[in-house]
């Protein structure tokens, strides 16, 4: 069928009128809207942060020296931050709408706090070390003790050793104490679960804001006056545990809650028991995370002062028995150091700070190389030694093969001698069997070596 063309002079149906909207033109993507890239960083973010910080500096400097009555660092600071973020959303909705505004000041805002809290952090650690580089520099801080030293004595007499040695048999004990009572209370909190379940979780959440002077106290209460046990190491290590169990449990807690289900359940579905799914399956995955529970607690535990000024007492000689007489840990020792006027001593008590710093980060170390990596992490020697198992199996199942081929042939050969018997005589003549479709005949099965049947 042939369609003819319209004559020239046909007239033309009218166009439909169209709505116009306001604003830029629509692209020609599916839904009118272009697609925003929120994550990817462009030159024209950089440039709108660093303008805007420009900016914001030169008119907090304006306001406060030549317009408005301000002064003081903190308003300088406060009032720079927030015409930062005024004027950088300004910049930014030059080339965004109102979602990627929304965006870019939440993405200023937290990157802003979390540069704060490392620049605090690193003035913290650095203040340390500047106030007590003086009696750090000497060789006999680390070695020697106070007993030969007084407030007026030099830097070069004297030292924190009987400090940093208290401290290591304190948290030592702690930990030999708190570490297993901590993990199993946290795999009975997620793997028997129930009404007292409930309960123990109730009142470790609780005790995790326990004040550390109630934790002495009942030490001091329970040991020394009730047990009759004198003030020691051994003392201020409970008490330290009292702080440390809640902190190492809770966290413990949340860590195992996270191993996925999956993993239980095909534990479970190959006949495992609950105690040996636990120690196989659910500690091993989540072994990193234990460790960190293990690290927020020493961490609580290694920088107390009261529970320890409580149940060891203090002491300027070096005791390395924790189960008798006084005993002094770095933080009690920077305390009474830092509160005294003379400048040697607040030398030693900043250095016994930064010697405590230090301690915690060493510790911290220690426990990710013992215990840091995730599952399926090997150790050099564990990777020995399944390579070694592996080449085993290999040299095994190369020799096998050798040693069955040998009977399975011998079956072969002796296998038709078996079936073929003698000939069976021959039947008399007779009358023609009738016309009968022959039955399938059964299923015969043979019995090779080797074989399952």
């Amino acid at each position: 069928m042939t369609v003819a063309p319209e004559a020239p002079g046909a007239r033309q149906a009218p166009e439909r009128p169209r709505t116009v909207l306001p604003g830029p033109p629509r692209s020609a993507e599916p839904g009118g809207e272009h697609r925003r890239a929120l994550t990817s960083l462009r030159s024209t973010d950089v440039y709108a942060a660093v303008g805007a910080a420009a900016s914001a500096l030169a008119l907090t400097w304006l306001l406060f020296a030549w317009l408005l009555p301000f002064d003081g660092t903190v308003g300088f600071v406060v009032m720079a931050y927030g015409l930062f973020l005024l004027v950088y959303a300004l910049l930014v909705s030059f080339d965004e709408d109102g979602p990627a505004i929304v965006d870019r000041i939440a993405a200023a805002v937290v990157r802003s706090m979390g540069v704060l809290l490392v620049v605090i952090l690193v003035f913290v650690v650095m203040y340390a070390f500047v106030e007590g580089r003086k009696a750090l520099v000497h060789l006999n801080f680390f070695s020697q003790d106070m007993q030969l030293a007084g407030p007026l004595e030099p830097l070069d007499v004297g030292g924190a050793l009987h400090a940093a040695a208290g401290t290591m048999i304190m948290i030592v004990i702690a930990l030999v104490v708190t570490v297993p009572v901590g993990l199993v209370c946290a795999v009975f909190l997620s793997e028997v679960p129930g009404p007292f379940a409930r309960f123990v979780r109730t009142i470790v959440e609780a005790m995790t804001a326990l004040p550390s002077i109630v934790a002495g106290l009942f030490i001091y209460a329970t040991v020394i006056l009730g047990l009759g046990m004198e003030p020691s190491g051994f003392a201020a290590a409970l008490a330290l545990s009292v702080m440390m169990l809640p902190i190492i449990i809770r966290a413990a807690d949340v860590v195992i809650r996270l191993v996925p289900g999956t993993l239980r359940e095909a534990a479970y579905a190959m006949g495992t028991s609950r105690w040996r799914t636990v120690w196989h399956v659910v500690l091993p995955t989540c072994r990193s995370g234990l460790t960190t529970a293990v690290i927020l607690g020493t961490a609580r535990g290694i920088g107390e002062t009261s529970p320890v000024l409580l149940t060891a007492g203090y002491t300027t000689e070096l005791n390395l028995d924790p189960l008798r007489g006084p005993m002094v840990s770095l933080p009690l020792a920077t305390f009474q150091f830092v509160k005294s006027p003379e400048p040697t001593m607040i030398s030693r008590g900043f250095g016994t700070a930064a010697l405590l710093m230090t301690l915690v980060l060493l510790l911290f170390v220690a426990a990710r190389i013992l215990g840091g990596r995730g599952p399926g992490h090997l150790t050099r020697r564990q990777e020995h030694r399944r390579v070694s198992a592996s080449r085993r199996d290999a040299r095994r199942f190369a020799a096998r093969p050798a040693t069955v081929a040998a009977p399975t042939a011998a079956s072969t050969a002796a296998e038709p001698s078996t079936q073929a018997g003698p000939a069976a005589p021959s039947a008399p003549p007779g009358p023609p069997a009738p016309d009968v479709q022959p039955s399938t005949p059964p299923a015969t099965f043979r019995t090779h070596p080797g074989s399952s049947s």
